[in-house]
């Protein structure tokens, strides 16, 4: 209906301007969406601000030009009701009602395809998320952004994209070197040959453990080599046990990755070496006091970076030049990375890179998740237990499970700061919205469950009179179903995957309310009919947002 509307407000604007009533550039867009200011009296199904757009150019009052698209628009018969200026100058349209009972039939031909779209028509388009060192296990921080890139890789799936989810291993480097170091000297320890803990080094219990393992592994083989080969092995059994703790955790968080790329094999294969001679051929590098510097503030950073250092020894940046330059390789048109927002002064030098590379830097898009909170009925809960510790993921899931804590993880942006209440999450209430979604679900079974075991077989919405569906909340849940495309349209453009959470939860809250008042299944054969074709489609949708957002559909609560 957006689409019809634009396309025939596009068409009087050139009426209008054949007619001389104004002149203005031809709009490369009409936006035409629910009305936002609830101000308004009556204000309309969809409103659109084009007459507002063109006033400075027009010259004319804006209601002025808005009368005169209005009176030069033609629509077919049958879907709108009424049209009207309302405010400085919206234009408001009431679509007939006649059209809103047509997407139960869409919804009930399409299933679980509705709400699909080919926006991306294919394109490749990678997501880069939690990416964390293999120095530790994951904490709630990686939750959020694994949650974030996992249900953004599905909408983009569903609106058409060809996507692939990876995982940066940050497995090179000083911070590696430093695993190695902890796990030798606690692995020492353990067999009574007391030494000094390095400075900096990961001091949590997990190093312990993984002492010990290497303990029941290596026995005491480590002790006699030199010290060199050993922080070796013991970096890599380390990073082993840590790496496959992160792939088990994120299994059980129902988040997959089609590839695991390893830093390492981009030394490996010389590829870092290999960019830094490309664009120092090209002019980006320089050689100041014996380091190389990329000439990044030339190409939109504030300052220029150093990419290897006077020692020879390259930074993270000439890693991760190498890295995107690989992506673009292999054929990804967008890139999209989730980092913590701890990363935000990175942005802008990567861009810069990109550039430097001749890549576009519009097509690196870059989402940074903000923290985590907990706390428990209000009051907020230690991150930190003892020296090295911190919450897991796992204790988190542990105590709320994976449905509330994917929920819960996306009901705000997420470069927004976010407070997870234990307590809520676990409530089997209202309160707890999670549980609010999953209970209209199951509710929606347990009507149709009834309705068979009363003999009432689920009607098609072809043989049901759909005009029976006239109470303010059946046209209301109605409309709430046709947004779904438009809704997953908006948070791929944005990459805003948690605007599925606010849908699915106000869509729940109309059918409890609905629920509530009406019932479903009538003495009227027709009227209930037609209720269990809405509730169906309702039950459709809502199962679409949930498989979305990575949450089971329970039948029954």
């Amino acid at each position: 209906m957006e689409q019809v509307l634009a396309t025939a407000l596009a068409e009087a604007i050139d009426n209008c301007q054949q007619m001389g009533l104004f002149r203005v550039k031809t709009p490369q867009k009409i936006v035409v969406q629910p009305p936002t200011d609830s101000k308004l009296k009556s204000p309309g199904d969809l409103s659109t601000n084009i007459a507002l757009v063109l006033a400075s150019q027009a010259k004319q009052p804006p209601r002025q030009i808005a009368q005169a698209i209005v009176d030069n628009l033609h629509l077919d018969d049958g879907l709108i009701d009424k049209v009207e200026l309302a405010g400085p100058g919206f234009i408001n349209f009431y679509v007939h009602q006649g059209w809103w009972y047509q997407t139960l039939l869409t919804i009930e031909a399409q299933k679980a395809q509705y709400g699909t779209l080919d926006m991306g028509r294919g394109e490749q388009v990678q997501v880069e998320f939690v990416s964390a060192n293999p120095t530790g296990p994951l904490h709630i921080g990686h939750g959020r952004g694994a949650v974030v890139g996992d249900v953004l890789a599905n909408i983009l799936q569903k609106a058409g994209y060809d996507v692939q989810r990876e995982y940066y291993i940050n497995d090179a480097g000083n911070q590696m070197s430093m695993l190695g170091r902890s796990t030798l000297a606690r692995y020492r320890q353990l067999l009574d040959h007391p030494v000094s803990f390095p400075e900096n080094g990961y001091q949590g219990e997990y190093i312990k453990d993984i002492a010990r393992q290497l303990v029941d592994t290596a026995g005491n083989s480590l002790l006699d080599k030199p010290e060199a080969e050993a922080i070796v092995q013991c970096t890599q059994f380390a990073k082993n046990q840590i790496l496959g703790g992160i792939k088990a955790d994120l299994k059980r968080f129902g988040v997959r990755f089609d590839q695991w790329f390893s830093e390492q094999s981009l030394y490996q294969q010389k590829l870092v070496e290999q960019n830094l001679e490309f664009l120092e051929h090209a002019g980006h590098i320089e050689k100041r006091e014996g380091a190389l510097w990329l000439k990044s503030s030339a190409l939109g950073d504030d300052k220029d970076r150093v990419v290897k250092r006077s020692n020879g020894e390259p930074t993270y940046l000439a890693s991760d030049i190498a890295y995107h330059q690989h992506k673009y390789q292999r054929g990804f048109k967008k890139i999209i990375d989730i980092w913590g927002a701890d990363h935000h002064g990175y942005v802008d030098r990567l861009k810069a890179a990109v550039s430097a590379l001749g890549q576009d830097p519009q097509s690196l898009n870059v989402l940074l998740v903000q923290l985590v909170s907990l706390v428990r009925e209000g009051v907020p809960v230690a991150m930190s237990t003892r020296q090295g510790e911190f919450i897991t993921l796992i204790e988190v899931l542990d105590e709320v499970g994976v449905d509330a804590a994917r929920f819960f993880f996306l009901t705000r942006r997420c470069d927004s700061q976010l407070e997870l209440d234990l307590e809520l999450a676990k409530k089997q209430s209202a309160e707890n919205p999670v549980f609010y979604v999953q209970y209209a679900y199951a509710r929606i079974c347990s009507v149709i469950r009834q309705a068979q075991q009363d003999g009432i077989a689920l009607p098609t919405a072809r043989d049901v009179d759909l005009k029976l569906l006239k109470h303010t909340d059946e046209i209301e849940l109605i409309k709430k179903l046709v947004e779904f495309p438009a809704l997953l349209r908006g948070s791929v453009l944005a990459l805003e995957p948690h605007r599925l959470t606010f849908y699915v939860l106000e869509l729940a809250s109309r059918f409890h309310k609905y629920y509530h008042r009406q019932r479903v299944i009538t003495e009227q054969e027709q009227e209930t009919a037609a209720r269990l074709v809405l509730v169906d489609s309702i039950k459709i949708v809502l199962k679409i947002v949930l498989d979305l957002l990575g949450i089971s559909a329970p039948e029954q609560m």
